[in-house]
């Protein structure tokens, strides 16, 4: 009889398991008493992590706490980026451009007053693009070349919400018309010129964009929308979900996380996405790691979760 109870004890722990560890996957990091929201985040490192949010709240984690940091504005920041923990953008509303050297942060000269930016990536400290939307003229792209920001011509008059590149010459900008259409938006950098790619697809509005190669990208947006770009044609994938998706990001081509509306965390291992237990209902704007085993995301009402593999 006790042999019985043992086994059956096993197999009950067995058939536990799994599921105990997808409640546990993603947890609560609770930084500070901020109401906040959270819009991106990224870092240099797992102990230099930099989180970004709603009246120019700017955190960042050293490897064990969170702590707050003097940004000097109050406008709302949608995205960050840097080449290294010393050189860091963060970007918002108003046109807003802010810059780290490693111990304070200064405004940067955008040139932009009627409109904001949504999203920021670089290359190198020397190649840095922030993408956005004008309030008259529409999609706004802006260069930095280490010394001064510069308008580009981004090809459309549509909002742009993210970027993301392999390299200097291939740059890829996603958005939407913003008209009753919701024409699906993916502009690409070879280098010289933007130029619109094509999309094959039904029309969809996109928030986010990485990838892990120029062969290999990712694009996400409305109602689960998820396409694939193999270096030649973008398709659809099946996300199984209709939630609004808004950044994705990857530690390689086999392991990617998006994550967007309703704590919507999705990830995919190499042959489909499925869904991950996020242990929240708001809705997750950015997402970020270091490793396969150290990944941040982060969204409304001053939310950071943490997954540790």
């Amino acid at each position: 009889m006790k042999h019985k109870k043992l086994i059956l004890l096993i197999t009950l722990v067995l058939f536990l398991s799994p599921f105990a560890d997808v409640s546990a996957e993603w947890t609560w990091q609770n930084p500070l008493p901020t109401g906040n929201n959270f819009n991106g985040v990224w870092g240099s490192s797992a102990s230099d992590v930099f989180a970004v949010g709603g009246s120019g709240t700017i955190l960042h984690y050293n490897g064990s706490s969170w702590s707050a940091m003097t940004s000097g504005t109050t406008q709302y920041l949608n995205g960050v980026w840097g080449s290294s923990g010393s050189d860091v953008f963060a970007v918002g509303e108003s046109g807003t451009i802010l810059h780290y050297n490693g111990s304070a942060w200064s405004a940067m000269n955008s040139g932009i007053t009627n409109g904001g930016f949504f999203g920021v990536w670089g290359s190198s400290a020397s190649d840095v693009f922030a993408v956005g939307a004008d309030l008259q003229s529409g999609g706004i792209i802006l260069h930095y070349d280490g010394n001064a920001w510069s308008a580009m011509n981004s090809g459309t008059t549509t909002w742009l919400r993210g970027i993301w590149g392999s390299s200097s010459s291939d740059v890829f900008a996603v958005g939407w018309s913003g008209d009753t259409s919701l024409h699906t938006i993916i502009q690409h950098y070879n280098g010289s010129t933007w130029i619109a790619a094509g999309i094959g697809t039904t029309a969809r509005q996109l928030k986010g964009v990485w990838g892990s190669s120029a062969s290999d990208v990712f694009a996400v947006g409305i109602s689960g929308t998820i396409l694939h770009y193999d270096g030649t044609t973008w398709s659809a994938m099946s996300s199984g979900t209709t939630e609004m998706l808004d950044r994705v990001w990857g530690s390689s081509a086999n392991d990617v996380f998006a994550v967007g509306d309703s704590g919507t965390i999705l990830h995919y291992g190499g042959s489909g996405w499925s869904p991950m237990a996020s242990g929240t209902s708001n809705f997750l704007i950015g997402v970020w790691g270091s490793s396969a085993n150290d990944v941040f995301a982060v969204g409304r009402a001053g939310t950071i979760l943490h997954y540790a593999g």
